[in-house]
Formats: C-alpha cells, sequence, structure tokens
C-alpha cells in the first residue's frame, strides 16, 4: 500500500514507522474473516483493513473525519488480525501510534478527556484498588449478584513460599490482580518452589503502563513503565534473577514491549530491551519443566480454558497452557471461535460496554457450551469480565496446579 506523509509528520519517527506498517498491508482482507468488531457490525470501517485505511488518510492529510475517533476506539487491540495476516503487518503498533497521532489533531472533548484520566487514575492506585476491594468484601451482601461474583473471597493472608533454590525469578504484582486475584501469584509462587525455582515477589506493586497505553495517556503509561525499570533494575545488574514472570498475559505484552515504547529514551533504551527480554510468562516457566508435573493432579476433571488475545496473539503463546493443563490431568473441553476476544480487552469494557457486554455474552456461550466446571484463563482483566456473567467459577489457570 503506497503512503506520503504529510509535511507535519515527515520527521516524526512514530510517523515514519506507522507508515512502514501500513506499506505491508496487501488488502486481502484476511483479519476481517477474525475481527471481533467487524464480525459483530458488519462495517469495513471497523475492521483492520478499514482502520489501516483511516490511519493512512490520517497519516497522509494530517486531519481525520467525525466518524475516525469512533472507529479506532471501536478496536479491541485484540491483535487477532495480527495472527492471521500473511504479511507481518504489526496491527497492534499502527493502531496505537494512530490514536495517538489522533490525539494530537482532533483532541477528544474535555469530558472525555476527564473521564478517561480519571479511571486510568483509579486503577493504577493499587491501596486504593486494594482498599476498595476489601471495603466490598466486607460489605459483599448488599452489592449486586453480578458485583459480588467478581469479588475475591475473604481469606486471612497466605503465607509465601521461603526463597531456597539458586534459580530466582521476580514477579509482577500489579495494580489489580493482586487485590482481585490474590492467590494467583502465591499459587504460582508454590508451584514453581516444587519445580526447584523461587518466585520473589515485588518490593512496591504498581501498573506496568497497559491502563495508560489503553486510555490514550502514552506519557503516563511510559512513566509507569520507567518507574517498573527502576525498581527491577538492581536485581537485574547484580545478576540476582534470572526471569521477571508475569501471571496476567496482559500485562506481559506492555512489558514484553517496553524495548520499542522506550527505544526513544536514551536513559532507559537499553534497560527496556533488556527487560523485555527478560519477561517470561508463567506459561513459559513451566513447559519446559512439564515432565516434573503431576499427571493425575486433574483427576480427568473437565474445563474449559479461554485464552486471552494477550496470550495467543499478542505473546504468539497460543496452545502453552492448554498443554500444561493437559499434561497434568485435566480435560479440556473444545471451545467454538476460541480466538475471539471476551470483550475485556482492559479499560474496553468501560468505555464499549455494548460491545463488550455482547462478546462477553457469545464467548460464555462459547466456553458453557460443554458444561464444564470451571473455566480457566491467564489474565485479570478476562477472569474478572467472565466471572461477572459465567454460570460456573472463573479462575486463573495456575491456581489449578496448586496442591493446596
Amino acid at each position: 500500500m503506497d503512503i506520503n506523509l504529510a509535511p507535519r509528520f515527515e520527521s516524526l519517527q512514530a510517523a515514519q514507522q506507522a507508515a512502514d506498517i501500513v506499506r505491508k498491508c496487501v488488502h486481502c482482507g484476511f483479519c476481517t474473516a477474525t475481527c471481533p468488531t467487524y464480525q459483530l457490525l458488519g462495517d469495513e470501517s471497523d475492521s483492520p483493513r478499514g482502520r489501516i485505511y483511516l490511519i493512512k488518510q490520517l497519516l497522509e492529510n494530517a486531519a481525520a473525519s467525525v466518524n475516525t475517533r469512533g472507529h479506532l476506539d471501536r478496536c479491541l487491540l485484540c491483535r487477532s488480525c495480527e495472527t492471521t495476516c500473511p504479511s507481518g503487518v504489526q496491527y497492534g503498533r499502527l493502531l496505537e501510534t494512530g490514536r495517538e497521532l489522533l490525539e494530537q489533531i482532533q483532541p477528544r472533548p474535555i469530558v472525555n478527556t476527564l473521564r478517561r484520566k480519571a479511571v486510568a487514575r483509579s486503577l493504577v492506585q493499587a491501596p486504593l484498588v486494594n482498599g476498595a476491594v476489601r471495603a466490598a468484601v466486607k460489605g459483599r451482601k448488599w452489592l449486586p449478584e453480578n458485583v459480588q461474583k467478581q469479588l475475591p473471597e475473604e481469606q486471612a493472608d497466605t503465607p509465601w513460599p521461603t526463597p531456597r533454590h539458586p534459580r530466582r525469578m521476580l514477579v509482577l504484582t500489579g495494580c489489580v490482580q493482586s487485590s482481585l486475584s490474590p492467590d494467583t501469584n502465591v499459587c504460582a509462587a508454590r508451584l514453581l518452589d516444587t519445580l526447584g525455582i523461587s518466585l520473589l515477589p515485588e518490593k512496591e506493586s504498581g501498573c506496568c503502563g497497559a491502563v495508560g497505553l489503553h486510555t490514550s495517556d502514552p506519557e503516563m503509561g511510559l512513566q509507569h513503565a520507567r518507574k517498573r525499570i527502576d525498581l527491577w533494575w538492581p536485581l537485574i545488574e547484580e545478576g540476582f534473577i534470572e526471569a521477571i514472570v508475569f501471571t496476567a498475559s496482559g500485562c506481559g505484552v506492555t512489558i514484553r514491549d517496553y524495548g520499542h515504547l522506550l527505544e526513544s529514551d536514551p536513559l532507559y533504551a537499553d534497560k527496556a530491551h533488556k527487560v523485555s527480554a527478560l519477561a517470561r510468562d508463567i506459561s513459559e516457566v513451566i513447559a519446559p519443566e512439564i515432565d516434573k508435573l503431576d499427571p493425575n493432579l486433574g483427576h480427568g476433571r473437565e474445563i474449559a480454558f479461554h485464552p486471552p488475545c494477550t496470550l495467543q496473539h499478542g505473546l504468539k503463546l497460543a496452545g502453552v497452557v492448554e498443554s500444561i493443563l493437559k499434561a497434568s490431568g485435566y480435560s479440556l473441553l473444545p471451545v467454538q471461535d476460541s480466538h475471539l476476544c471476551c470483550g475485556s480487552a482492559g479499560t474496553y469494557s468501560l468505555f464499549q460496554p455494548e460491545l463488550s457486554e455482547q462478546l462477553r455474552r457469545n464467548k460464555l456461550q462459547a466456553l458453557q457450551a460443554g458444561q464444564p466446571e470451571l473455566i480457566a484463563t491467564a489474565n485479570i482483566g478476562c477472569q474478572q469480565h467472565l466471572k461477572g456473567k459465567a454460570d460456573v467459577p472463573v479462575r486463573h489457570w495456575v491456581e489449578l496446579l496448586d496442591r493446596q
């Protein structure tokens, strides 16, 4: 696809990179078959190919129609199209750049901007989230049923295994998961302990930067990324840890992208690339140790697994968790259209509630068609989103491998 940048963008590195991505698109339309929003709406402008055309017009004219923002905002950034694309178009990066450039030339209405900033800033305050969740747990019986289902059970703090192995890894605590799914990282630590790996918790929890990027506030996202790097760097520099582990695949996609996000920052570029290289999804740590897992742990229990978009399309780890669960004795039921998004997509469910609800309804129908005992997944956003309306429990898959 030919493209000529508008004079305003000619010297802008992000625009140049976006133009290079646009040039890779060959108009084949394979992406439309796997795009959740196109499947729902049937509008070419709400497909990856259509949005690429809109971003091309933005790059060439330094202007956009009044409808462009709506089409770009409706994208889930699930990156299913990237898995399908035969030309290797990095659509996710292109869309993020398109949104940023659109903000520069056509700012959002002030009320819309303030709402997005308020949501973003409240989500990344881990102590605030933790306090709100604890209060909600205590007042659970007065809350709506769908909210009750998303809250963790009231329980005493679970002790973390004492570090005792030469192999050491650091685990991301995050800003939401530690409150809404507090067992996940503890279960991961106990499991890795049995595999000869000590998993160390962060000294200070916080956002990886994903929330800022989701809410069109890239500078906030980069500030959080730099803070994570500063927190981890002493352990990396002295060689104390061999990897940075994440149990939320949504955070993992962002951390893996630190090298790209901070490539123009002279103070952080090299560190960011190193951090990205050390980042590992928990499944990547367990998979090489698969022969050490108990093949009878699951006792043939029938479960349904929802692979988050960030896991299968973003991190390109389709099938890895499934193989681990099967090796542990679980029976995985077939799920139709497992490549499609559940509608959570970071903050998407907050800003596009109608489309998000349609996608959740479709996903739960597919997941529950085989009458599973429970639904397992690999990202806190998907877990909470599905929990709200599921008829069966929804848990992080690593909890199913914990003997306690």
